[in-house]
């Protein structure tokens, strides 16, 4: 399983921090990566960061403004996100990527940005 936690409801510029706990044993041997979704619209891939926790990688629209790290002592994966937008508002889901793709997701967690 994979549990997310963190998401509530902030005024734009405000921060949030994501938890994503995973369940899995092996969880230090998965690339993780955090996706976004708001209604009609696709999921959308936000960040993701590599086994070590060495190679993060965000999408462009979060670049500069949101963080992504680990703590595989933890089985924990974390979405650092500042300087929140309107935009950015949508459900956020944590993901496993097995060998080809991202194969597992989590529930979600809900953020809101509004003033």
């Amino acid at each position: 399983h994979l549990i997310e936690s963190g998401g509530g409801s902030v005024q734009p510029g405000e921060s949030l921090r994501l938890s994503c706990t995973a369940s899995t044993p092996m969880f230090n041997y998965y690339t993780m990566g955090w996706f976004r979704q708001t209604p009609g619209k696709d999921r959308e891939f936000v960040a993701s960061i590599d086994a070590s926790g060495q190679k993060p990688s965000l999408a462009e629209a979060v670049t500069g403004r949101f963080i992504i790290f680990r703590d595989n002592a933890k089985n924990t994966v974390y979405l650092q996100m500042n300087s929140l937008k309107p935009e950015d508002t949508a459900v956020y889901s944590c993901a496993r990527r097995g060998i080809k793709e991202y194969d597992y997701f989590g529930q979600g967690t809900q953020v809101t940005v509004s003033s």
